[in-house]
């Protein structure tokens, strides 16, 4: 990825700021957001301007460490009181992403461990910040690993098909989905990647197209409704999607349309791999049934993307932003820890005992 490489989270703690890449700007503005308090940092994983499971967490890691860091709290369980308030307030942001709650717990778990451990107010603001800073340097390394594993199931010159954005952008680095796209841009893979435009938000044509282009791959922007022909012509060997949340059962849920992505996949016989870390595993949800899926406002289908309005002003909108995509159409689960196939409650609960 080399020069290429956009740092979209990052924190800079000599300013007492989380720097985030605006994606909702994107591709016509390159503009890095600087926010200092909590309520800036909610609306910014809120509005999607911060967006993709794994930069989510890193994201609410940083914004709960801000929160507490300036606080004039005389003793740690004062401190914890004010953490415990961020903590809930940056949870209400987005309901379906596991990484936003699991990166908000541990680090709750840090300050717990530290209060318990008798550590100073000073000592457990630096655990937060250490830990802060841990989460987003492990999300790089198991974005490479997850890249390094899928490569194992790819061969070069393949086409392969993505939907939305699970890139480096949507992670510390490399992404989940696109880790072996770029991973093989460096071996000389040569991959032909059709990306999905990924209605109503457009994470496909805004995101995934922009990076890729950017880091020189061969990409082809494609609307969502192509997906069927472009399979049918033999132009697609494998499908790459990352994913919001991993049931125990192996059902995802996903950015809309992934279901679908799925179904035709199956259709085809081609391939459906679902690259999640597994830190987006959530072992306590059962199945799929039991992901709450967010439904966001009408404007964003009826007029957000348009210079006038493209619906009528009082027609009926259903707005879910994820759906799920059932764990028998799907080929295999690329973690960090390796590969999990059908027969998901017991490979995913191995992948955790390694």
């Amino acid at each position: 990825m080399g020069a290429n490489v956009i740092q979209s989270v990052r924190l800079d703690d000599v300013n007492d700021t989380l720097v985030l890449l605006d994606q909702t700007l994107l591709p016509g503005k390159t503009q890095f957001l600087n926010l200092k308090t909590v309520e800036e940092i909610w609306d910014a994983i809120y509005k999607l301007k911060v967006r993709g499971a794994p930069a989510i967490g890193i994201a609410a890691a940083y914004g709960v460490y801000l929160a507490v860091k300036p606080s004039e709290a005389a003793d740690v369980r004062s401190l914890y009181e004010e953490f415990k308030k961020a903590k809930e307030y940056l949870a209400s942001s987005r309901p379906t992403a596991v990484n936003l709650f699991w990166a908000l717990d541990r680090m709750e778990s840090c300050f717990i461990g530290e209060m318990n451990a008798g550590r100073t107010v000073q000592e457990v603001k630096e655990a937060l910040h250490a830990e802060s800073e841990n989460i987003r340097d492990e999300d790089a390394e198991v974005c490479e690993s997850i890249g390094k594993h899928a490569l194992t199931l790819l061969k070069p010159e393949m086409g392969l098909l993505t939907h939305c954005n699970a890139g480096a952008i949507a992670t510390a680095k490399y992404g989940t989905a696109l880790a072996p796209i770029y991973l093989g841009e460096e071996q000389g893979y040569n991959f032909k990647v059709y990306a999905d435009e990924t209605r109503p938000l457009l994470q496909g044509a805004r995101l995934t197209a922009w990076e890729l282009e950017r880091a020189g791959v061969d990409v082809t922007l494609i609307c969502d409704n192509m997906a069927s022909i472009v399979m049918k012509e033999g132009r697609v060997q494998a499908v790459l999607v990352g994913c919001d949340r991993v049931a125990a059962n192996g059902d995802t849920a996903n950015k809309i349309g992934t279901s679908g992505v799925a179904i035709l996949a199956k259709h085809y016989n081609i391939p459906f791999y679902v690259c999640a870390p597994l830190s987006t595993v959530d072992l306590s949800c059962a199945t799929g049934d039991d992901i709450e899926i967010e439904n966001r406002r009408a404007e964003e289908i009826t007029e957000e993307w348009y210079k006038m309005r493209m619906a009528p002003e009082d027609i009926k909108v259903y707005n879910p932003a994820f759906d799920v995509t059932d764990h028998s159409l799907i080929t295999a689960i690329i973690t960090e820890k390796g590969l999990a196939y059908p027969g998901y409650e017991g490979s995913l609960k191995a992948l955790f005992d390694k």
